[in-house]
Parts: C-alpha cells; structure tokens; sequence
C-alpha cells in the first residue's frame, strides 16, 4: 500500500482535492461543507487576487488509487514582509486517521518552503485573514460554521507528534440573546452619540452600503485589524473582491455603522444568519437547490453568526460598541435570534472577551495554529 503525494495540476485533480472532505465528514453532524465552486476559484490566479502577493500550490495524498489527504502549500509575501518574518502556510489540510499520510503531506509543504527560502511552516491558514484559519482542538461535539474550519479529534494529535507547537489560539463563544436590550446600552449610546457627534448609518440599499461604504468598510478594516496575529493590509482589488463577495448580499438590518459628521466610518459591526444548516444541505452544490436552503436561512433562524466588528484605533476604549450593540440587539430580537455565535478571537484578546461578559458566554470552541520551524 504504498503512498504518494500528487501535486495538483489539472482540473480533475483540483476536483478530488476540493472533494475529499465531503467523503472523509460524510454523515458527521458538525461539519459545514464549503462550496465547491468557491473553493475552486480560490486556487485559481484569475479569480483571486490574493495571487498578486502569494504562491501557493495544492498537494494530494494518494493510496491504492484513493485520494486519503490533501494540503495547500502557501507563501503570502506581504505577511512576511509586514511582520518581517520568512514562514510558509500550509491550509486545506484534510486526512485520514493515519500519521505516515499527515507526516508526507506536511513534509511536502515544509521541503516546498525550503525551496522558497523560508524557515517555518504554519498553519492551517489561508491566503488572508478573511479565509478560514485555525485548526479546532476542543469542542469537537459543537456544530462548525461557514467560516470556520471543522476537523477531527485525531487532527492535532498528529501535528504535536510530528514536532508542531502552538503558535497562537482563538476561542470562540455562544451567547444568548437577551429578550431585550438592557436600559444602560441605550442610555450609554444616546450619550456617546452625543458626546462624540457620531450617529448611525441609514442604510437602504445594498447598493447604497457597496457605493457608499464599501471602500471605507475595508480601510477601516485594514487600520483596526493591523495589530492582530498574520495581519496584511487587503489590497484594492481585494477590497473589491470582498465587496462584492459580501457587501451585495449581506441583510441590512444586521449590519452597523457608526459614522461621523463627514460621513467617515468610526466603527463596524457586521452579522449574518446562521448559514450552518443551509450549507450542509447544500453538500458543497449552489444548484439546483444549495441556493434555494441559503436564501430560507437568510430569511428565517433561529440563530444569528458575530462576524465582524471593529472600532477605528483613534476612538477604542470609549465604549462605542455600546453604540453597535443598541442598534444590532434589538434587530436580532426582531428576528427571532435567540443565539449568538462569535467568530474565533484571540486568546489574548481581553478587551472583545468582556464585551461578552454582559451576556453570559459559554466558551465552547478553541482553534490552534501550529509552527514548526526548521
């Protein structure tokens, strides 16, 4: 039963690499498939255009003719640069309960970064902070999101085996919804509001938030975001790739925008129905009924996904998400939301945690990114 590692060359490789895991979490009642297609352009240099700055090529682990593991090797040249660092990614990473396959895939992406000059290899990451990223190492029973990575218990186990160590982590949280909001949040945002002559954005139209917000949304992303682990600023045509990936189909009334008197973006936050469910009766197919479960889970949920949020530096820690939760919480109560789910945050990331604290989070999931260096 010998093992070989297949670099992907040709569109039916690229067809078993995306999948694999289809077949690997096949029936698991925790795993959200990804698109097909969407993970097909994302390998492609015509549609991403993360390849203005980045190398990557993908790898499948083959046995007996049955692809039994897959990886992504990826060299992001603007984060090495922001952080003066020289490491390779390693992402997509997918495989069987068995290290002699975990051990050649992740020895292809390491001899891969070595011919690049690199010194380390790390991950599971993508080609941006806007991919999935993160490999789970608790709350293997907890149900994934569209967002996030889902993988195996055994997943971790190898990677330590294998000499890999924790770089960082994120921790995710359930919340539940109040069943209203709490007098002092809006008492709070009327005095911030006030005080600091900022008001929220009307919006109307996704038109209107694309034409008349989307560039600024993703500056101010780029400015709040550039402290935080494998950060590099999202280039034009990844602010436009972005917005016209999310911004055109994003409901407005959970989104929140606080805005000054010159109509600038102070701070942001974004959410979205729970696309869990819908994704995994699509089973990686937007036709002919994938896109019919994504437009019932946008219309109607019992849960609700924290996406996004952030304040410009100039104006953190005056309380102004205040400001974003008094707009959003009531639009969630509407809604029938009764849960919140936040996307991964760094573990040392205190000042978002307590925002939290007010509602009672259950901390149910923890993500890693291991390194090994050489």
């Amino acid at each position: 039963m010998s093992l070989e590692i297949k670099r992907v060359t040709s569109r039916s490789d690229m067809m078993r690499f995306v999948k694999l895991p289809l077949r690997l979490y096949k029936n698991n009642p925790c795993y959200v498939p990804a698109l097909t297609f969407d993970e097909i352009n994302t390998f492609n240099p015509k549609k991403n255009p993360a390849f203005e700055f980045c190398e990557a090529d993908c790898f499948i682990a083959i046995r007996d003719g049955k692809v039994v593991g897959r990886i992504a090797a990826i060299l992001n040249k603007d984060v090495n640069k922001f952080w003066k660092q020289s490491h390779a990614r390693f992402g997509w990473f997918d495989v069987i309960d068995d290290l002699e396959v975990s051990k050649a895939l992740l020895e292809t992406v390491e001899q891969w970064a070595k011919d690049k000059g690199m010194t380390a290899i790390k991950g599971p990451l993508g080609f941006c902070d806007l991919d999935h990223e993160g490999m789970l190492i608790h709350g293997f029973d907890q149900v994934g999101t569209f967002a996030t990575i889902y993988n195996y218990d055994y997943y971790p186990k190898h990677l330590e085996q294998l000499g890999f160590t924790k770089d960082v982590d994120w921790k995710e949280y359930l919340i539940d919804i109040p069943t209203e909001l709490p007098d002092r949040f809006t008492r709070m945002a009327d005095i911030l509001a006030k005080k600091y002559d900022l008001h929220m954005a009307k919006l109307t139209s996704n038109k209107q938030l694309v034409r008349q917000y989307g560039k600024k949304l993703f500056q101010l992303w780029n400015e709040t975001y550039n402290v935080l682990y494998g950060f590099a600023p999202l280039t034009d045509r990844q602010v436009t790739y972005y917005i016209k990936l999310y911004l055109s189909l994003i409901r407005l009334d959970l989104i929140s925008l606080i805005v000054d008197k010159n109509d600038d973006i102070i701070g942001f936050g974004i959410s979205l129905p729970s696309l869990t469910e819908a994704f995994q009766k699509a089973n990686g197919r937007l036709f002919p009924f994938g896109f019919i479960h994504l437009l019932k889970a946008m219309r109607k949920n019992n849960k609700v996904d924290l996406y996004l949020m952030g304040i410009r530096p100039d104006y953190q820690q005056k309380g102004l998400i205040a400001m974003i939760f008094a707009h959003l919480v009531p639009n969630f109560i509407r809604n029938g939301y009764r849960v919140a789910e936040t996307n991964p945050e760094l573990e040392h990331n205190g000042r978002i945690q307590a925002l939290w604290s007010e509602f009672g989070p259950r901390h149910h999931k923890t993500r890693r990114v291991f390194i090994r260096e050489f």
